[in-house]
């Protein structure tokens, strides 16, 4: 028994003596060093110097590097911003001249009607008055039409000062040209980048617009009797530069001796008929307005001073009904008409050609060609502009031409719409 406890012991001490000797005679790994080379920040890849620099732990590495800067992109995108900017400014402009416009057209529909009901109703009592026998009170029906009368002739002065159909016309065109000056900007921004002269012309044409159809009435509104007739201006002048002409090869950005002769004739065909005959009628419908607008409050105005009288003689009471029915034809025929708004549309018609006049004059007088607008697409343009195809173009520019040489004016108008 003893010795079977010496054996059992012997094997486990010899075995407890196996495991440590395997844990002892573990092999051990070789250790290897690195050598780094010293470096120093301005030895460093730029790249590398560059990443380093934007992580949190080294900002303050020293190099004499600096990080690249594109001020050309950021120049642009502050051009870009200045002219979304003005074409925000556009588009509010648009909106608040739609509004005006809707709002002078009611004062248009409402003055007219409220001022020929009171006038026929003091119309109504005058005459009334004028039949009642002698004796029988008249004071209160000679009193209501005096009134009315004057009120009707008030309501006259102010509605012949303001024009409100020509105030409508004007917020109309206003509209218009600023929602082309929107596309326009639209455009040019979809094409390409936008430079800093695109922002001054933008500022100047949306500034030039503001002074041509203003929207306040006091001290800002447009004549509405001028002297003479003169077509709108609302784009700011071009101070095109005088130039030598130079010899055109065919095929220079699509422009040619024969598309500036061509140009030059339309020219003179807008300049002495479509120009001319707008002047002429716009004058003509000037003095038709004045004579209107004088006319209204001076007819309602003796019938005022008529009724007053009526009952005192037969002629008072027919003066006073006789004045204030004419008084009303005359205002539903000037406001009902809208003449005002008539003579507004010779104006922005007179200012379409002058300014389409001064545009070709100013592009076939530039002489760098490559500056110019293509002369196949800016024909088109032009042949569009006067409702003409590429050929009635071209055929009125002949016959412009030979009726020049011939010493006798052309007979037909430059364009077909207007």
């Amino acid at each position: 028994m003893a010795a079977l406890q010496t054996s059992s012991l012997i094997f486990s001490s010899s075995s407890s003596k196996t495991i440590v000797n395997a844990a002892i005679h573990v092999p051990k790994l070789p250790k290897i060093r690195f050598t780094v080379p010293k470096t120093t920040p301005t030895t460093l890849p730029k790249q590398l110097v560059q990443e380093l620099s934007f992580k949190e732990g080294f900002k303050n590495v020293n190099t004499t590097t600096t990080p690249y800067k594109s001020y050309e992109n950021s120049n642009s995108s502050n051009v870009t911003e200045q002219l979304y900017a003005i074409l925000e400014a556009v588009d509010d402009r648009v909106v608040m001249h739609d509004n005006i416009g809707e709002q002078r057209e009611n004062w248009n529909t409402l003055l007219l009607n409220s001022i020929n009901m009171i006038t026929l109703t003091a119309s109504t009592m005058a005459g009334v008055a004028a039949t009642c026998v002698p004796g029988m009170p008249i004071l209160a029906l000679k009193l209501s039409s005096t009134l009315l009368f004057s009120a009707a002739t008030g309501l006259s002065l102010v509605m012949n000062k303001l024009q409100p159909s020509q105030l409508t016309e004007e917020q109309r065109n206003a509209s218009r040209l600023f929602r082309q000056l929107q596309r326009q900007l639209q455009t040019l921004l979809a094409l390409r980048s936008p430079t800093e002269q695109d922002v001054k012309d933008a500022m100047e044409k949306v500034i030039a617009l503001d002074r041509a159809y203003p929207l306040p009435l006091l001290g800002a509104m447009l004549e509405k009797f001028p002297e003479k007739y003169e077509p709108a201006v609302w784009l700011p002048s071009n101070k095109s530069q005088k130039v030598q002409r130079t010899s055109l090869a065919k095929g220079n950005n699509g422009w040619s001796e024969q598309l500036e002769g061509e140009m030059r004739e339309i020219i003179q065909v807008i300049k002495n008929k479509d120009l001319e005959d707008y002047e002429r009628l716009g004058n003509i419908v000037l003095k038709i307005n004045k004579v209107l607008a004088i006319s209204g409050p001076l007819l309602s105005g003796v019938a005022a001073f008529s009724s007053a009288f009526v009952g005192n003689g037969a002629w008072w009471g027919v003066m006073a009904a006789t004045t204030g029915a004419l008084a009303s034809a005359v205002n539903s025929f000037e406001h009902g008409g809208q003449v005002g708004m008539v003579f507004e549309m010779y104006r922005n018609s007179g200012g379409f050609f002058k300014h389409f006049e001064e545009s070709i004059k100013t592009t076939i007088e530039d002489r760098d060609l490559e500056k110019r607008e293509n002369g196949e697409l800016f024909e088109t343009k032009v042949a569009l502009k006067l409702g003409r195809s590429l050929s009635q173009l071209r055929d009125i520019a002949a016959k412009s031409s030979s009726s020049r040489a011939n010493g006798t004016a052309v007979n037909e108008f430059a364009s077909k719409l207007f």
